[in-house]
């Protein structure tokens, strides 16, 4: 069964820098264990390119305030993520253990639709060329 673990629009400290704040309600679906404040997991893109992520919380204060490092400034830069851009991480559940973990970036098109990032970067080529000819 697939769950999503987490998803937000990107703020443009998120889209530019090496890591992701994530929502804080998000954090219960990254098993962090006893005694650390982090979790090492892969995701998969949506072209099948599995990327390392590590979700951090810090260790003191009253906030745990957690982000998303690890290949994050490397998936934001290839992917072409900007300010308000759309990333979702949906992890796949059999019974009470999480499985794996997919990754998808989407930007708005226009009035609420939304489609892949990798697409996008594809309707513009296809656009640009078609004004030059």
């Amino acid at each position: 069964m697939e769950q999503v673990a987490m998803e937000k629009p990107l703020s443009k400290s998120d889209a530019t820098n090496n890591r992701m704040e994530l929502p804080m309600e998000s954090l219960r679906n990254f098993p962090i264990p006893d005694g650390q404040n982090y979790f090492e997991f892969v995701a998969m893109d949506t072209v099948d390119r599995p990327w390392e992520f590590k979700v951090s919380t810090r260790n003191e204060g009253r906030y745990k305030k957690p982000w998303m490092s690890g290949q994050w400034g490397s998936y934001a830069h290839e992917k072409g993520l900007k300010k308000g851009d759309r990333v979702k991480l949906v992890m796949q559940v059999e019974g009470n253990v999480v499985r794996s973990y997919r990754i998808t970036a989407e930007r708005n098109l226009t009035m609420g639709i939304w489609i892949p990032v990798e697409d996008f970067a594809i309707l513009r080529w296809k656009y640009l060329s078609c004004l030059h000819h």
